[in-house]
């Protein structure tokens, strides 16, 4: 439900994890087998010697200084510029409103409800539920209108149908309270906190 870039973000861990591995398998061949190590001395000397003549190569007439890092600072810049426009992305599409004055309907005045009054009174509905591990509620903008996202996280043994029909019940309670009928994702997961949590009420 948010403008995160899920995939893009995905992409880049892979590829940063991919380097990192790749460079700690280097670490240990440099240090467990000569032969890696002997091939990397006379490579890396070979690269060092062809930046600096590329260095060289490409000097200002009449100065000691090369363009190259000239290109270099663009370069640099120009990644500075990619990653701070990525990390603005992150975590984009939350919001604090959930009703605002145009969606007040016959509602005379200006009206303002905001996201956090649904999200504790639903977390405030779920937390003594003994067959939910855990409950999350957040509120976002999609596509310009409010929406909330529940997060379930049921015990062993819960029919996931059922509790989804009952958050539903919650939320048509909830619509009636506020006044308007607000989209709502129920999100039902599954993990090692579910597992091993201890239930009162199991299967």
């Amino acid at each position: 439900m948010t403008s995160t870039p899920v995939l893009l973000n995905r992409i880049l861990v892979a590829i940063l994890g991919i380097k990192l591995l790749a460079i700690g398998l280097l670490l240990v061949l440099l240090a467990t087998v000569p032969a890696v190590a002997t091939w990397w001395h006379s490579w890396s000397e070979d690269v060092w010697q062809g930046i600096n003549q590329a260095f060289n190569n490409t000097r200002f007439p009449g100065r000691p200084e090369s363009w190259l890092w000239i290109v270099v600072v663009l370069v640099t810049l120009l990644l500075m510029g990619l990653m701070v426009a990525w990390v603005a992305q992150q975590g984009k599409g939350r919001t604090n409103q959930l009703v605002s004055d145009d969606d007040a309907g016959e509602v005379a005045g200006n009206v303002r409800i905001g996201g956090g009054v649904a999200e504790q009174a639903l977390k405030q509905a779920l937390a003594e539920r003994p067959d939910l591990a855990g409950a999350t509620v957040a509120t976002y903008e999609v596509n310009g209108n409010p929406a909330l996202k529940v997060r379930l996280l049921p015990r062993q043994g819960v029919a996931p149908h059922l509790l989804a029909a009952e958050v539903a019940t919650l939320v048509d309670a909830l619509d009636a309270v506020v006044g308007i009928r607000t989209p709502v994702l129920i999100h039902i997961g599954a993990g090692a906190r579910t597992r091993f949590s201890r239930a009162e009420r199991v299967r």
